[in-house]
This record gives C-alpha cells, sequence and structure tokens, in this order.
C-alpha cells in the first residue's frame, strides 16, 4: 500500500524502489523518498498461526518476493505489508 508522507509534498506517494534479502528473514528495503530500512519480518512469521503465513518461514519460499506497483509483495499478493509498516522498519 502506497502512503502519503506529511513531509513529502503532498502529490508525491511513497513506494518501495528495490528490496534485497540480507539474512535470516531480514529485507534491506529502499524507499522513493531515498530512506532504506532493515525490516526484520522472522517475528511476524513464527507468530503466526495461519499456515498462509506461516509457510513462508521455508526460508527458500520468503526469498522470492518482488515488488509491484510499488510494494513488496510474495506470490501475487499472497503475502504483503503495510508501506508504513516497513517504512518504519517494524511488522506488527
Amino acid at each position: 500500500m502506497k502512503l502519503f508522507q506529511d513531509d513529502m509534498a503532498k502529490n508525491e506517494i511513497l513506494e518501495v524502489i528495490s528490496a534485497a534479502y540480507f539474512d535470516d528473514y531480514h529485507v534491506n528495503i529502499k524507499f522513493s523518498d531515498g530512506s532504506e530500512k532493515l525490516v526484520n519480518f522472522k517475528a511476524f512469521l513464527s507468530k503466526s498461526l495461519h499456515p498462509s503465513i506461516s509457510k513462508y518461514l521455508d526460508e527458500s519460499l520468503f526469498k522470492k518476493f518482488e515488488i509491484k506497483n510499488g510494494n513488496l509483495n510474495w506470490n501475487d499478493y499472497d503475502l504483503i505489508f503495510p508501506i508504513q509498516d516497513l517504512y518504519e522498519g517494524e511488522i506488527k
């Protein structure tokens, strides 16, 4: 999901422009405003009881994310997070 930032021009939309797997369910994410965050997904995935989420504890499956329409997503929107959470560097 795209997000308007208060400190950005109102016509500027925050998007994920690149992402690279780091290690142990961490992804380094670069945003359209030039910022960069290393986001840890492991705690979120580990505590989920839902099989459609916990299946991404298979690291080979987790690594298959892509950027689509400015969002970081897995398997055609099977798993996607609010861009605000990614931007804050914390998955809730």
